[in-house]
């Protein structure tokens, strides 16, 4: 809080009077005495007053894509969650601060490649790591990542896909931030459906099957209460791994993360602006390729008071 001091009445007493902050950017709304801009899509935070100089923040990736699968591959894992990074008390200037939103990586199809990263999300100082891509089906090559099932590192790693790597996961928090950004993905097995790994989500890791029917849900994404609807909402959510030849997919961690897909469905993408991974794809092994889902584009969110 400013003060400036006003000689009121002649004798050294002062009153103090609160200055708010003002700024500019994005989608802006009232919160009782606190401003929110929210950024779906890159663009400018400028500050136009300083008031007491701090704001609270929050900071999210864009997802990772889950994996295809196809001539190579029966199954794959899910897209880990976007980087998530929140906090209060973060100092601003008077100044043009540039704010990048994420694009959710793009899900492929039947290559050996691990699912696409997000892309970072970048406050002033503040960045957050895209999350990792899904691992795909085995070919029986390199034990690399990308390659052979072993799933990319991220904000939120993404999910193994393919059970005789151990671990294949992606590791999360690749930032390697205090508190952390994400979390690891879920490992695979090898046997009966051929159930994959779900990506790590913002506040949970990603499942690793124990069923050999069903596949590795989605870690869970984060609350928070940054904008102000009356309930907390939920981001980060990591993409569901995959099953095939029947069986069950895994579902999409709450908080926007896709779903998984089995033989007779296709896998679904990450939420948009929640940072979500994509779900992994399943097939019969036949030669017909399908597409992991893309990751979801991340937010920038900025809240301060004003009065």
């Amino acid at each position: 809080m400013t003060s400036f001091g006003y000689n009121t009445l002649g004798f050294g007493s002062y009153t103090s009077r609160f200055v708010g902050m003002v700024a500019t950017g994005g989608t802006i709304t009232t919160d009782g005495d606190f401003k929110v801009h929210v950024f779906n899509s890159s663009g400018t935070f400028e500050v136009t007053t300083l008031g007491h100089g701090e704001v609270e923040f929050l900071v999210l990736a864009g997802g990772g894509g889950g994996h295809g699968c196809g001539q190579r591959g029966f199954s794959s894992g899910g897209g880990g969650a976007g980087g998530y990074r929140t906090g209060t008390a973060f100092s601003v200037s008077l100044a043009e601060f540039a704010i990048t939103v994420g694009a959710g990586g793009a899900g492929v199809g039947n290559v050996d490649d691990a699912g696409n990263k997000g892309s970072n999300s970048v406050f002033s100082s503040l960045t957050s790591t895209g999350g990792g891509g899904g691992g795909g089906g085995d070919d029986g090559g390199a034990d690399t990542q990308g390659i052979n099932g072993h799933a990319g590192d991220g904000g939120s790693g993404g999910g193994n896909g393919v059970g005789n790597i151990s671990p294949g996961f992606g590791q999360g928090n690749e930032g390697d931030f205090d508190p952390s950004e994400g979390n690891n993905g879920g490992d695979s097995l090898e046997a009966g459906n051929y159930p994959r790994g779900g990506g790590g989500g913002a506040a949970a890791v990603g499942v690793t099957p124990t069923d050999n029917s069903q596949g590795g849900a989605g870690g869970a994404g984060a609350n928070s209460d940054i904008v102000e609807t009356g309930t907390d909402v939920q981001r980060g959510g990591g993409g569901g791994g995959a099953v095939a030849l029947g069986g069950t997919a895994g579902a999409g961690g709450a908080g926007g993360g896709g779903n998984g897909s089995t033989t007779s469905n296709q896998p679904t993408a990450g939420a948009t602006n929640k940072g979500g991974g994509g779900g992994g794809a399943g097939t019969d092994g036949g030669f017909t390729v399908k597409t992991g889902g893309a990751g979801g584009s991340g937010v920038v969110i900025i809240r301060y008071q004003f009065q």
